[in-house]
């Protein structure tokens, strides 16, 4: 906790139910949750002037709603169905099927979902601000609230909070309020940062026609090889977008800098951008179809994959995800791979694989989501109690939605039954989670994936 702020003279902003930290696709569902059930008693804050996160920010697919594999699986529900419906009701979707090696993704237009974020946001009567960052936090575990000094353009304010939901992605409350967390780097490598980039005037069906994804990745590998192009690994991908005639990509590589020192974060960001007009070049004088395209957006900040992890109740680990297993104290399913992006022992950077065996599914309990010794507070994203292997699996944006879900009913519980985070009896929330539409069992049937499949997945709804 720092105390360089003299809180007592700080006007008092507001005083809720429940305070949600960030507003990515795991804060946004949180409070979206939270608000159904104590509408006008929850609050949002967020740092940018738009909500979403990486979601938004960065990427234009949501992963981890179907588990890879032959027989293919839809394995989240709820709230995160919610928004995929409204992108489907503008055309804003189509489910694009396992290239890459994650399954099948929900590949929607980013900016159109920064309105339906908006809108389910304000529906749910949320107390809503953007452009607003936490600078302190007063804990408060014993009395039960918390206080939060805010900054935005109107200055310092307080808001006080019965419960917090910390969704900052770099776990910002829970480092304030003192809670233990492991930070990316300190045993094992961090996972390396991307700059995402869009490209338009593509011609996909020249790129098929040529051999596509396997087209390029001889391309890369030969650009690499020979030294025409310095590329900073010879694998990535490059898909279609919603709209049409464009591509967004993950390829860029930043490796050892860390996105929780300022200095490095600086540099993490430069070098994103130098290595994505690295790219542009390639495919422009070496991948058919890309003749004529041009960037025409990079991501609103270098991707994080990994900062803080706090140390919760429970940890996953390598040895949950591997073994298939859904423990009685699960509140959400994970079938996505153990995907770790980092440097190669030759220096180059790739991205290792490793898929869930049997079923390919397992659970994640419910203590992963509450911070050792906290008693109202709940940590969700990519900030969650997790090892640097089980993190790398278990960070899709299906399964951080999930993980807000889940910590959006708990807060209402905890308040409506005047429990702590711990007391709450796990049952009850698994009911209240399947009664949202959560998928807590491995699902018999193998899901549509087909690139218009979505309505059909959700027949039982």
């Amino acid at each position: 906790m720092s105390t360089f702020i003299n809180a007592s003279t700080i006007p008092l902003l507001a005083e809720v139910d429940i305070l949600v930290i960030g507003a990515g696709s795991a804060g946004s569902v949180a409070a979206i949750t939270a608000g159904y059930y104590h509408k006008g008693k929850v609050m949002l804050i967020e740092r940018y002037g738009f909500p979403g996160g990486t979601s938004t920010q960065m990427l234009d697919t949501f992963y981890g709603f179907f588990t890879p594999g032959e027989t293919p699986k839809k394995i989240v529900g709820g709230v995160p169905d919610t928004v995929v419906n409204r992108l489907k009701v503008t055309g804003d979707i189509f489910l694009r099927p396992n290239t890459y090696g994650a399954g099948t993704g929900i590949n929607y237009n980013p900016e159109r979902l920064k309105l339906v974020w908006d809108q389910l946001i304000e529906e749910a009567g949320i107390k809503y601000l953007l452009h607003t960052t936490l600078v302190e936090v007063q804990p408060g575990e014993a009395e039960g609230i918390h206080t939060c000094v805010i900054y935005n353009k109107g200055g310092f304010f307080k808001i006080k909070a019965k419960r917090v939901i910390d969704a900052s992605g770099d776990a910002d409350f829970c480092k304030q309020a003192g809670h233990e967390f492991e930070l990316a780097g300190e045993k094992e490598p961090a996972q390396s940062m991307t700059t995402t980039f869009r490209m338009s005037n593509v011609d996909l069906e020249a790129y098929q026609k040529a051999g596509g994804k396997k087209m390029l990745m001889e391309k890369m590998e030969s650009a690499v090889g020979s030294g025409r192009h310095p590329l900073p690994r010879k694998q990535g991908s490059a898909h279609e977008m919603v709209q049409a005639m464009c591509i967004s990509t993950v390829a860029v590589k930043v490796t050892d800098l860390r996105a929780d020192r300022a200095e490095e974060f600086t540099q993490a960001e430069i070098e994103g951008r130098r290595q994505a007009f690295i790219y542009e070049k390639f495919f422009r004088e070496e991948v058919p179809g890309y003749e004529n395209a041009k960037i025409i957006g990079l991501s609103h900040q270098i991707g994080v994959r990994e900062t803080r992890r706090v140390y919760g109740m429970e940890r996953l680990s390598r040895e949950d995800c591997l073994s298939g297993k859904i423990p009685q104290t699960s509140i959400l399913l994970c079938g996505a791979p153990i995907e770790d992006h980092k440097k190669s022992e030759d220096g180059g950077s790739e991205t290792v694989w490793e898929y869930i065996p049997g079923d390919g599914v397992y659970g994640v309990p419910y203590g992963t989501i509450v911070p050792q010794k906290s008693q109202i507070t709940w940590v969700v994203g990519r900030c969650f109690s997790a090892t640097h292997d089980a993190h790398a699996s278990c960070r899709s944006m299906g399964q951080t939605m999930s993980m807000g879900q889940a910590a959006g009913l708990a807060a209402c519980i905890s308040l409506d039954d005047n429990l702590s985070a711990p007391e709450i009896p796990v049952a009850k929330l698994q009911d209240k989670l399947q009664e949202l539409g959560a998928i807590l069992q491995v699902p018999m049937e193998k899901a549509d994936t087909s690139r218009n499949g979505w309505s059909n997945n959700l027949k039982n709804l």
